[in-house]
């Protein structure tokens, strides 16, 4: 038997090993996959919609060289990974924490931080919902608080001329950076919210479950609600001064606080210096940025912001502007302001 099995041994392997050199020969786009370098991105549902328009845009400019990954774990999860080493790029819809700060410098991760858009955080509801047309910082703060798990369940507990009927919420789960500032801007603390409602990391699943939800409430930012305007109506938010509607017009005047903020990508520093193709993407997103953010539905930053982008990131300066905190009622002008203390 073991004869046997010596006289067939190196048959078979050869055979294997040209079973192996047949499948590539055939399947010529998997070896191709398999060549091509690669930029691994993740974090937040919302810069997704940039960040994975750029990569078409990147790759069909470039004749399909680079392999770009872009996922969606949330800011938080994305830094997670990111600070780990696992991420080229990581997008983000607020700026890194300082236990995120921590892990990085653990790990020996330094990063460069560049703005890349303005976001309206958009108030939606089912377009069958007749009543609504505006809600007060006040009465999202009363919704969504702790204390108001199992008790705020129906539209007129909100408002008395409402009707009597069930409250569905919908919103990001605890590991997106949209939860996170929502959450600072109504409560005061990032992770004070009600847990009875419907979470996900994908905003395109609120999308779908509040489009079909008469009695739904959500919030994510606003290139998700343009993106499905017959889908969603959004409603106007009054912070003290009115009731103002999100829009670019709105946001140049800081009429829409707190609920306006800037959008970030955090990029890998040693990921800029030894890969090419990373370099080559991030220079051509800032270079796209005006066009491809307003084409997706957010607020494009000023020709002079995306040129600091652009220095900061030729010149390799590391860290960040915001202390590791979440910061509200960032104005398009205090971004610049922020920016420039790095020269």
């Amino acid at each position: 038997m073991k004869t046997i099995l010596r006289r067939w041994g190196i048959p078979l392997g050869i055979l294997g090993l040209m079973t192996i050199i047949t499948a590539i020969v055939n399947d010529p786009f998997s070896s191709a996959e398999m060549r091509k370098p690669a930029i691994d991105i993740d974090g937040s549902s919302t810069v997704y919609p940039i960040t994975k328009l750029m990569a078409s845009e990147f790759n069909s400019s470039e004749d399909n060289k680079v392999q770009i990954k872009v996922a969606i774990s949330g800011t938080t999860g994305g830094f997670k990974k990111f600070c780990e080493g696992k991420t080229d790029i990581s997008n983000a819809s607020r700026p890194i924490l300082k236990q995120e700060i921590a892990v990085c410098q653990k790990h020996g991760i330094k990063y460069i931080e560049l703005p890349i858009a303005f976001d309206a955080l958009t108030i939606v509801v089912n377009p069958k919902n007749d009543w609504a047309k505006d809600i007060t910082i006040a009465e999202l703060k009363k919704i969504w608080e702790p204390t108001a798990q199992g008790k705020i369940t129906k539209w007129n507990q909100i408002r008395s001329s409402w009707p009597d009927k069930p409250l569905n919420l919908y919103g990001p789960d605890k590991d997106s950076g949209t939860y996170d500032y929502f959450m600072q801007a109504m409560e005061g603390e990032s992770k004070a919210s009600r847990n009875d409602y419907t979470s996900n990391k994908d905003d395109n699943m609120l999308v779908k479950g509040i489009s079909q939800d008469p009695n739904g409430l959500g919030y994510f930012g606003i290139a998700y609600y343009q993106a499905n305007t017959t889908q969603l109506k959004a409603l106007a938010v009054d912070s003290g001064k009115g009731s103002t509607m999100p829009s670019p017009q709105a946001m140049a005047k800081n009429l829409y606080q707190p609920l306006s903020r800037p959008l970030f990508i955090y990029i890998n520093y040693e990921s800029a210096q030894v890969k090419p193709e990373v370099k080559e993407f991030v220079d051509f997103y800032l270079a796209k940025a005006p066009k491809l953010v307003n084409q997706v539905g957010y607020i494009p930053l000023s020709e002079e912001a995306y040129h600091l982008d652009f220095v900061q990131f030729n010149q390799g300066e590391v860290g960040t502007v915001f202390n590791g905190e979440t910061q509200l009622n960032l104005t398009l002008t205090e971004v610049l302001r922020k920016r420039a203390t790095l020269f």
